[in-house]
């Protein structure tokens, strides 16, 4: 009973339910931020105790964990947090951006679920940039930690600087009255309407699918950058794909099997906080919240702390077993 009391006065704090709205406002910004925190030292530290795998493989392994939460975090800042920002303006005075008949006639949850979505697209939007300036700046970050260069050595030549591609989207403080009326126009369409109306029940989901295809798509695109890379070492370039390849396959199947495992538990704690502040009038913006950390937590979970030690071994493991297998059917010719 004691264990109740302390669980329910925590979701029924004021402390609790501001961290979840802050999640709801900045969704794509959380998930970025934990990106970073665990990709530059749980992940790391996994896979430098990886056994039986060699130290470079390690380092490129650990390079480009560290590049990608750099590259995501910075992604987010500069494309993210504008339209994060945008839709909370929508938030705050729906009157000014949305349409009477909008107003009328769209259901909070559906209003959230088409918001949630835009929000939580920009990690799709912005995979391809991601990954090529994640797998240009892994050189990098080779030489700067592990002093480890590729011969002859040649410095990445970055196509995407992210300065100027900062600079450009010239985020001024005009830029986010002009995005919310974007937005606006996408909320005010009855098609897109429709959609969120048809599919409202399923808000709880759209941030772990969203989540996953923004994994497929960064998975495919760092694949063909580190294959074409001058400035990854050959002999490192197919234990890298493979690591990034079976990490991605792993974290996807491993990730949805655990959240179907606990989908009743969940469900039965959603309900149990929605009575708790059944009288909040910002309830929807806290499931919100709750539906981005569950599986954001699941996924880190799963690829920045149990998968590294095994896909950095398998990844070299597999990248032999190739190269024994290339070697014999060369004899054989």
């Amino acid at each position: 009973m004691q264990i109740n009391k302390i669980t329910n006065s925590i979701l029924k704090s004021q402390t609790f339910l501001k961290c979840l709205e802050k999640v709801s406002e900045h969704g794509t910004s959380f998930s970025a931020g934990a990106s970073l925190l665990f990709s530059s030292t749980i992940r790391p530290l996994s896979i430098y105790i990886t056994p039986d795998t060699e130290k470079e493989n390690k380092q490129y392994a650990m390079s480009n964990s560290i590049c990608s939460g750099l590259v995501k975090f910075g992604m987010v800042e500069a494309v993210a947090l504008p339209i994060e920002n945008a839709i909370k303006k929508i938030d705050k005075n729906p009157e000014k951006y949305l349409n009477s008949n909008t107003l009328k006639k769209l259901p909070q949850r559906s209003y959230k679920l088409i918001t949630q979505t835009i929000k939580l697209s920009t990690g799709l939007i912005t995979a391809i940039p991601k990954s090529m300036i994640t797998i240009a700046l892994i050189p990098i970050i080779m030489d700067k930690l592990f002093s480890v260069k590729n011969e002859p050595p040649k410095q990445p030549q970055i196509n995407v600087s992210f300065e100027s591609f900062q600079k450009s989207l010239n985020f001024t403080g005009g830029i986010y009255n002009s995005l919310s009326h974007k937005i606006s126009k996408i909320i005010n369409n009855p098609k897109i309407q429709n959609l969120a109306m048809k599919y409202e029940t399923k808000d709880k989901d759209i941030s772990k699918h969203i989540t996953a295809g923004t994994d497929i798509l960064l998975t495919g695109v760092a694949v063909n950058q580190t294959n074409k890379s001058k400035d990854i070492k050959n002999n490192r370039k197919k234990a890298l794909i493979y690591n990034n390849i079976i990490s991605t396959a792993i974290t996807l199947i491993g990730g949805y099997g655990f959240d179907h495992l606990i989908k009743g538990k969940t469900d039965k704690f959603l309900d149990k906080f929605k009575k708790l502040n059944v009288n909040d009038t910002k309830i929807n913006k806290y499931i919100e919240g709750l539906n981005i950390i569950r599986p954001a937590l699941i996924f880190a979970f799963i690829y920045y702390g149990i998968l590294p030690i095994f896909s950095t071994y398998m990844g070299e493991k597999i990248d032999k077993f190739v190269i024994k297998q290339q070697a014999k059917t060369k004899e054989h010719i």
